[in-house]
């Protein structure tokens, strides 16, 4: 079994690259959960992990009221995912805390003000969070760990609420 701490070294290791992403994949494959479970711990990490990243770059880049509290909120939603997540794993399973999709922040990092907040509500509020429900149905329909599937039906209407809020944000702001 791997323990988070090797996790981590090989990930620091590797650098903020597509290597450490499929470093991070490896490690969760390494044990014994069946492959759907295995694709939700690495799809949910990765979703939550972007979103606390992303939010930090939008409190530092965004100059919009409403999409630096649309920010803040998914930061702290996306935590407390995190912490529900990694209890609800198998002993064993290694949830990777820092695999954010290195695209995604590599696109937004050079990016202020209204285009940076037009890319973040697209890239992030919207693809990120169709893609995150997409994953938490899939795991809640399909999931073969009832740890997990619990884990991910009772997750699921956060996420489906982040998508609406996304949403109604993009309306507000006139992103398309």
């Amino acid at each position: 079994m791997v323990h988070f701490a090797a996790l981590m070294s090989a990930l620091v290791v590797a650098g903020p690259s597509a290597f450490a992403q499929t470093q991070a994949a490896s490690t969760t494959q390494a044990n014994d959960l069946p492959a759907i479970d295995k694709a939700f711990v690495q799809a949910a990490s990765k979703s939550s992990s972007t979103e606390i990243d992303t939010a930090k770059l939008a409190s530092k880049q965004s100059q919009d009221k409403d999409v630096k509290d649309f920010a803040h909120h998914m930061m702290i939603d996306h935590t407390k995912l995190t912490v529900q997540l990694k209890m609800a794993a198998p002993h064993g399973v290694a949830v990777p805390k820092d695999n954010s999709d290195t695209a995604v922040l590599d696109t937004l990092k050079p990016l202020k003000g209204k285009a940076f907040d037009t890319a973040y509500i697209k890239t992030v509020g919207i693809e990120g969070h169709e893609k995150a429900v997409a994953a938490f149905q899939k795991e809640a329909q399909e999931g073969q760990n009832a740890d997990l599937k619990k884990a991910a039906q009772k997750a699921l209407p956060t996420i489906q609420h982040h998508l609406e809020m996304a949403q109604a944000l993009a309306a507000k702001k006139g992103v398309q």
